[in-house]
């Protein structure tokens, strides 16, 4: 695989999707001068919605996600899989985690032998608690050199824009993740390796759900001291759940986990964190789904994330009592006073 002549398919075609291809056309400018759609690297970007693949290709925006903003010339998109796949070295997923399994049975046909499958989804299956990598692995039967996953306070809108940002990206060999760093750093974009990927992906997991929870408080009208109390004791969670899946607790401390974690529960342009807020503010879980155009995948995986934690005997006491504010009527109110009230204990225990 060569940085400057490889052919790069981002499967998903919304906000992150958009911006993380166009940072890979960004990143192939670097390499290659010239003509931007001439040889070289070949960026495609796959998405249902043909109204959306003929903005991309006819005026380089998107317009659904943002009005506005140019895109990389380089990038072409299509609404065929099988076409976009053809001759693939590197494939990113850029779907809701709960449809992956289903899209990865429908795309595995068209797929390379040797191509390596990149995760930018943040979420656990639900039923079988499987991290993203773990399902990648099950359909593809793919061997762990082929499986990443890019994660980092990462909010696409200001990517979009072209800010400078941070990203880690996590393999368990090394080789492979510095082999994407290569194609995926871009002038405004620098992304870090690693090799843990489950402590990635738990913090890329679980910041959704302290989003959530933070975003309540938010619409509830409570201050920073209680915003910061969830931030911080999400982090701890966090680090507890990736710790007894076997990951390194300071990947928590890095990009992947509070770097992001601070991202999401920091920023209105979080999904997670207005969907909690819009709840904290008396609105009914119903109401909120409905105004919501974007998946907030901390709403579906807290559940799969819970009974991750409670088959490692991990104790997540606000994943818990998001889940119960999301899918068992508990309200915002009512989740603050269960909260306050649990047992004291050390600030740090589980770990």
């Amino acid at each position: 695989m060569d940085s400057g002549n490889v052919r790069i398919v981002v499967l998903g075609a919304g906000s992150w999707g958009t911006v993380f291809a166009n940072i890979v056309a960004d990143a192939a400018d670097q390499t290659r001068l010239g003509d931007p759609r001439g040889p070289g690297t070949e960026v495609v970007l796959w998405g249902r919605r043909s109204s959306v693949v003929d903005a991309i290709n006819e005026t380089s925006q998107n317009p659904d996600y943002f009005p506005g903003i140019g895109l990389n010339p380089r990038l072409r998109a299509t609404t065929d899989a099988a076409k976009a796949l053809e001759r693939a070295h590197v494939v990113v997923l850029a779907v809701p985690s709960q449809t992956l399994r289903a899209n990865l049975v429908e795309w595995r046909p068209h797929l390379r032998e040797d191509a390596v499958v990149v995760s930018l989804m943040k979420g656990v299956e639900l039923g079988t608690c499987m991290r993203v990598s773990q399902v990648i692995a099950e359909v593809l039967e793919y061997p762990s050199e082929r499986i990443a996953a890019v994660s980092g306070p990462n909010l696409a809108r200001e990517i979009a824009e072209r800010q400078p940002a941070t990203a880690v990206v996590a393999c368990p060999h090394e080789e492979t993740a510095v082999r994407l760093q290569a194609l995926f750093k871009a002038p405004y974009f620098r992304p870090y390796t690693s090799t843990d990927l489950v402590g990635v992906e738990i913090g890329g997991a679980m910041k959704n759900i302290i989003g959530l929870a933070v975003g309540v408080a938010e619409g509830m009208g409570f201050g920073d001291n209680t915003k910061a109390s969830l931030i911080t004791r999400g982090l701890a969670e966090t680090t507890r759940l990736a710790v007894a899946l076997g990951a390194d607790e300071h990947t928590l401390s890095g990009l992947a986990g509070m770097g992001d974690l601070v991202a999401t529960c920091s920023s209105p342009l979080s999904r997670n964190r207005t969907f909690g807020e819009k709840l904290g503010a008396g609105k009914t879980l119903d109401q909120v789904i409905a105004e919501t155009k974007q998946t907030a995948e901390g709403v579906k995986s807290s559940e799969s994330v819970l009974e991750l934690g409670w088959a490692h005997g991990v104790d997540l006491p606000i994943t818990e009592t998001v889940v119960k504010m999301m899918h068992h009527d508990l309200s915002p109110a009512e989740a603050l006073a269960a909260f306050m009230a649990r047992s004291a204990k050390p600030e740090r225990y589980g770990v």
